[in-house]
């Protein structure tokens, strides 16, 4: 954490896409993310299937 003029902490994290220090504050939209454009590739990485969350359910059976 890093703190503020007000000493209020701010929590910085790291923009999922560029690695650019972000402020987790309800002030930024894009939250996690540092802009709208890293927000849109991100989006665009998961649409192309290049990011998947595994599956934890049982193997399917196979009908044959």
């Amino acid at each position: 954490y890093q703190m503020n003029h007000d000493e209020n902490p701010e929590k910085i994290v790291n923009c999922p896409t560029c690695r650019k220090p972000v402020v987790w504050s309800p002030d930024n939209p894009w939250r996690p993310f540092c802009c709208e454009r890293c927000k849109l590739i991100d989006l665009g990485e998961w649409f192309e299937e290049r990011h998947r969350i595994p599956d934890q359910g049982p193997p399917e059976e196979d009908p044959h």
